[in-house]
């Protein structure tokens, strides 16, 4: 059971909220005014039947008095409490911190997601848990809804802001007629469990006045935190059509003698005039504090689990942490992306977005916490998550973990060989996953040319899959192993596919040297996107204006590396019939003729290799002079043969692999670019000659059209 908070500190609060004085509680209770002060000072308890009274007086039952895990009913309602308007006049027509980001829930992933990194209790090895929920309101259970969050009175404000002729405004106006034309209202709730909760008194320093009263207050509890800026909590209220988010928190250290079901609101809404009444802009669902003048001002309250259910707040256990109700949820990222829309229709999302939402969720939190999510080792991983998805309580989409292996398999494998301790020095087999380190060197802070020395940030190499998406990339994190940075590794010559995975600060592992001053400095030089290191204000005024020429280093470092690890040397023909000559002929049709690579692009180099089902790989790269660009170019597989005409092998696969993409089986070049990097699967079905038996040709000829 729940530990009640002392007699003392209860009881006061509750003659605040009851309006009542301690004069009059001990005419009702019969005792002496100087035995109620003793009572709220805790130099003396009542007596059975002193308790007995003192619950007639607060209109309340006996258990609560003696669990004081809850308030009385006696005192003030809930409801909200809307700010007044600026005694000077001043305006503000929005929330500018929600401007910061897009409503996008793969944004929104991020940033939550992070936060619940941070607030991880990891003092007994568990991982964070955290679960999004999308849940489709209508009919009776949309009318419930507005009931509980007391509707008839924000209603007006909304009426009032949606005629306002700026962004918040458009918004807003989409959310109302979503809800009132097509009956329909989406909320998006944000679970964490095994979180620290949103501890702390309503206004004073800490979890809860951090992000329920503040913006720009960023309240972290450890370095390797994510979060430096204060931002990340507005894309919750960015995402809500209507500006609104409720919360329940269970908290990791009592306050006011409890922990569980801690519930506020939260509404930014534009400067407005409503019955004669300019309000500045945020609105606070709560209890009316006793302590403030008239008991005009909302603080959170301790509700009863009915309350809490009918709230949609109700939590999965009694784990600390907290859960986030977002009231109107939209993505206008997954409208834009829907290619299953036909041209020309602009109306409204159709009944399958709460399922766009679901994906869209699922991929983003792989994408940016694949590495949160890896165990290996003794070591369980720092994060779970979970998507699932409702209508009026029953299950749409099932609950879907998001698994780390399949959002992100070379990856994945690369950082759990790291922490397995199974990696390997060089790659000489599939599978394997290379380990070297790199150097970061570290400044001092507060300016100068002087280093604090040289952190040894761990570099992982692994080949790539198809699941993967996009090859021949380095991702970069620190501490809480969310994604920072992903980047292509540039100017390579002809190489197998790969992934690479840098871990940097304390992500490198307890051992590596200046791992805490290495999470301070790469903080530092992240922007609130938290998506790369470079220049940013903050490293600057910490460190120095050339600061970040260190984090250039560690680039130039890390791909070095890469390259040594990945690009192989040059050889001679394979023995066995595993030859390749590589041979540029131009030309069309009958009528074909060599061209100088002064103007043509050329292939530099070639190199191939037979696969275990008897196909020819082949990567080429190619030379590209200035101008080559805008040739189009097909490569074609022929057998080498010493007389007569070579026959030609389909291609099973031909992707680019760097600066050039193919375009139904001609090349296309990038804008500028020097070189380019192609790779090519035969079809072993069309081979005339067993491939162990034969030699291979590989022709670039110029795309079907083109003048030779």
């Amino acid at each position: 059971m729940e530990a009640g908070e002392d007699f003392g500190p209860w009881l006061a609060r509750q003659l605040r909220l009851a309006d009542m004085t301690q004069t009059e509680l001990a005419l009702a209770v019969d005792v002496t005014r100087a035995a109620v002060s003793a009572w709220i000072t805790g130099r003396a308890t009542p007596r059975p039947e002193a308790i007995e009274r003192i619950a007639r007086a607060l209109n309340t039952d006996l258990a609560t008095v003696h669990t004081r895990t809850t308030d009385t009913q006696a005192g003030l309602p809930v409801g909200w409490y809307h700010r007044p308007g600026h005694a000077d006049g001043g305006r503000e027509l929005g929330n500018a911190a929600a401007f910061a980001f897009d409503a996008d829930v793969s944004v929104l992933a991020r940033e939550t997601c992070q936060n619940s990194l941070d607030e991880r209790i990891a003092t007994n090895g568990q991982p964070v848990r955290v679960r999004y929920t999308l849940h489709e309101l209508t009919g009776e259970d949309l009318a419930r809804f507005r009931e509980a969050i007391h509707w008839d009175d924000l209603y007006p404000h909304y009426e009032v802001v949606r005629e306002q002729k700026q962004k918040v405004g458009r918004v807003v106006d989409a959310g109302l007629r979503d809800m009132y034309e097509r009956d329909r209202l989406v909320l998006l709730r944000v679970d964490d469990y095994n979180a620290a909760g949103l501890t702390g008194d309503d206004y004073d320093d800490g979890r809860f006045a951090a992000v329920v009263r503040r913006q720009l207050d960023s309240h972290k509890s450890g370095g390797t935190a994510g979060g430096s800026y204060g931002l990340g909590k507005a894309t919750l209220w960015a995402t809500s059509r209507l500006g609104l988010v409720l919360i329940n928190s269970t908290l990791s250290e009592p306050h006011e003698g409890r922990t569980e079901r801690r519930l506020v609101g939260r509404l930014d809404l534009p400067w407005r005039r409503v019955n004669d009444e300019a309000c500045a802009g945020p609105a606070w669902l709560g209890r009316p504090d006793p302590d403030s003048p008239g008991a005009r001002v909302a603080r959170s309250w301790w509700a009863d689990e009915e309350t809490v259910e009918s709230l949609h707040l109700t939590r999965g256990s009694g784990e600390p942490g907290t859960s986030f109700l977002i009231v109107g949820a939209h993505d206008v990222a997954s409208l834009a992306d829907d290619s299953a829309a036909p041209e020309g229709d602009e109306g409204e999302d159709d009944d399958n977005s709460i399922q766009r939402m679901h994906h869209r969720l699922v991929r983003a939190l792989g994408e940016n916490f694949w590495a949160a999510m890896t165990a290996g080792g003794d070591r369980l991983p720092l994060l779970e998550a979970s998507v699932r998805t409702l209508r009026n309580g029953a299950v749409v989409v099932p609950e879907e973990r998001v698994d780390p292996a399949v959002a992100q398999p070379s990856r994945t494998r690369a950082l759990k060989a790291f922490l397995d301790g199974t990696t390997v020095e060089r790659l000489t087999e599939s599978g394997q996953v290379a380990a070297v380190t790199v150097p970061l060197n570290l400044p001092v802070q507060g300016g100068g040319r002087a280093s604090l020395g040289e952190h040894r940030a761990v570099l992982l190499v692994t080949d790539a899959e198809d699941a993967d998406g996009r090859l021949n990339r380095v991702v970069s994190m620190r501490g809480n192993r969310m994604t920072v940075r992903d980047t292509v590794v540039p100017g390579l010559s002809p190489t197998n596919p790969f992934q690479a995975v840098l871990l940097a600060g304390a992500a490198a592992g307890p051992q590596a040297p200046f791992a805490a001053e290495a999470e301070v400095f790469l903080r530092a030089a992240e922007p609130p996107e938290h998506n790369r290191w470079g220049q940013t204000e903050e490293l600057t005024l910490t460190y120095s204006p050339s600061a970040y020429r260190r984090i250039n280093g560690l680039t130039r470092e890390t791909n070095a590396a890469i390259k040594a690890l990945v690009v192989r040397p040059k050889k001679g023909p394979r023995q066995g019939g595993g030859r390749l000559a590589p041979k540029l002929t131009i030309g069309s049709g009958k009528k074909k003729r060599r061209l100088s690579a002064v103007s043509m692009p050329f292939l530099e180099e070639l190199d191939a290799q037979v696969l275990e089902d008897g196909a020819w790989q082949v990567i080429g790269e190619i030379r590209i002079p200035p101008g080559g660009h805008e040739w189009r170019l097909v490569p074609v597989a022929k057998f080498d043969v010493r007389s007569g005409p070579r026959p030609t092998i389909e291609w099973d696969e031909i992707v680019g692999v760097d600066n050039c993409q193919v375009v139904e089986g001609t090349l296309h070049f990038s804008d500028g670019a020097r070189s380019a990097t192609f790779r090519g699967v035969t079809d072993p079905a069309t081979h005339a000659v067993r491939t162990s038996l034969s030699g291979l040709v590989v022709e670039l000829r110029t795309g079907e059209g083109e003048s030779s």
